[in-house]
């Protein structure tokens, strides 16, 4: 069992990895196409007999790149990275929805485990902290840099 690299037409690859996975080819096992990876298609089979006889009728599906790779190679795929990652205490954020859309605030606390940043409003007149999922913010100023 190997992973393959399949070229795809660019925005079309998820629909080329659903067409491959409707085919029922029982050689085929996954087929994945992570948001990071552009024109690019990976599909877990035993052997590209499978994945060439798939891919005959399938519009953006372009070629099979020649070569396998292995699990550990494509594994940093199947994790989704956490929103608050590259965010850090102190940072000057933008509020990009709820509520206080548009409001800028500063970092006071971050919670990796629920996906958590709680901010402080800069131009509340009583400093109030609030929470919010890590993609309703923008960092605007980090104090790292």
């Amino acid at each position: 069992m190997a992973i393959f690299a399949v070229k795809t037409t660019a925005s079309q690859e998820q629909t080329v990895a659903d067409m491959i996975i409707s085919r029922e080819e029982d050689e085929i096992h996954a087929a994945l196409a992570p948001d990071s990876l552009t024109s690019y298609v990976m599909v877990e089979a035993e052997g590209t007999a499978a994945i060439d006889r798939a891919l005959e009728d399938i519009p953006h599906a372009r070629n099979l790149v020649p070569g396998k790779s292995s699990m550990a190679e494509v594994e940093h795929f199947l994790s989704p990275k956490p929103d608050v990652e590259g965010i850090a205490e102190g940072d000057i954020v933008e509020l990009i929805a709820g509520p206080f859309k548009g409001e800028k605030a500063q970092v006071q606390r971050i919670d990796e485990g629920k996906d958590q940043v709680t901010v402080e409003l800069y131009e509340a007149t009583v400093p109030i902290p609030v929470t919010v999922r890590g993609d309703q913010i923008r960092v605007l100023d980090s104090e790292e840099r």
